[in-house]
């Protein structure tokens, strides 16, 4: 039976590169955006199917769910959730509203995508997997990123408590955690004179990390060589979080 995937943010670098590789791969795809005309190229690919939704509403995550299923015959049975957004600022500097819409875009999009997901395949006794994306952000304390952290750490929580829930359905809920990727959204990091080359030394293997990797991390998450892993947080963060970089002089 042909694989059908959910992919959120599907404009976006992640997203983008996520949706390219699998359809490399013979899936077919559902992508999603908050601004159709966004996903460009994507939308002239064959077994592509485009919807525009808020995936940070109840009726926004069900929507799409239901839309998908409608076009397809039958609901995704893998889900790629890369909506999201970040928010650089220190607490004291943080406005309320910032806040809540870092938590809209991150946390409340992941419960109710996957939320929407796992009713619709909880009416199916095929086996299906979800990913989410955290951040490196969430595992260690990195300056000025205290909403964010807050957000992609629910994010890990969620992934545990529904891997628990769910698995014994056959449903896998994993999520990675990148480092610094550069893409559109990150571009205004490297705008400094000097910015690469310092962002690259924060990193063990010297260099940040591109979309297609994580891209590539997603894609075996989602697929039959990982079906028998769930409630996992793989860090695609060249190190990061892991070991500390042999800075030179």
């Amino acid at each position: 039976m042909e694989n059908i995937v959910l992919i959120t943010g599907a404009a976006g670098g992640l997203g983008s590169a996520l949706a390219h590789r699998l359809h490399r791969a013979g899936w077919f795809l559902a992508l999603v955006s908050r601004q159709r005309e966004r996903l460009g190229e994507l939308s002239r690919l064959d077994r592509t199917f485009t919807l525009e939704a808020d995936m940070s509403t109840p009726d926004g995550a069900s929507s799409a769910v239901e839309e998908a299923a409608a076009h397809f015959g039958r609901a995704p049975n893998a889900l790629a959730h890369c909506a999201g957004t970040t928010l650089i600022a220190p607490l004291h500097r943080t406005a309320a509203e910032q806040y809540q819409d870092c938590l809209r875009a991150n946390l409340d999009s992941a419960f109710y995508t996957l939320g929407a997901f796992v009713k619709a395949r909880m009416k199916t006794d095929q086996a299906s997997a979800a990913v989410l994306v955290s951040s490196v952000v969430a595992r260690i304390g990195v300056v000025n990123h205290e909403a964010i952290s807050v957000a992609k750490a629910g994010i890990e929580a969620l992934t545990r408590s529904a891997a628990a829930t769910y698995g014994g359905r056959g449903i896998r809920v994993n999520a990675i955690a990148p480092g610094l990727m550069r893409t559109p959204a990150t571009e205004r990091l490297f705008a400094a004179p000097q910015a690469e080359k310092s962002i690259a030394a924060q990193y063990p293997l010297g260099r940040f990390g591109t979309p297609e990797e994580g891209a590539a991390a997603m894609a075996w998450l989602l697929s039959e060589e990982a079906g028998w892993i769930t409630g996992q947080v793989l860090p695609v963060d060249g190190g990061f979080t892991a070991v500390r970089p042999m800075l030179r002089g």
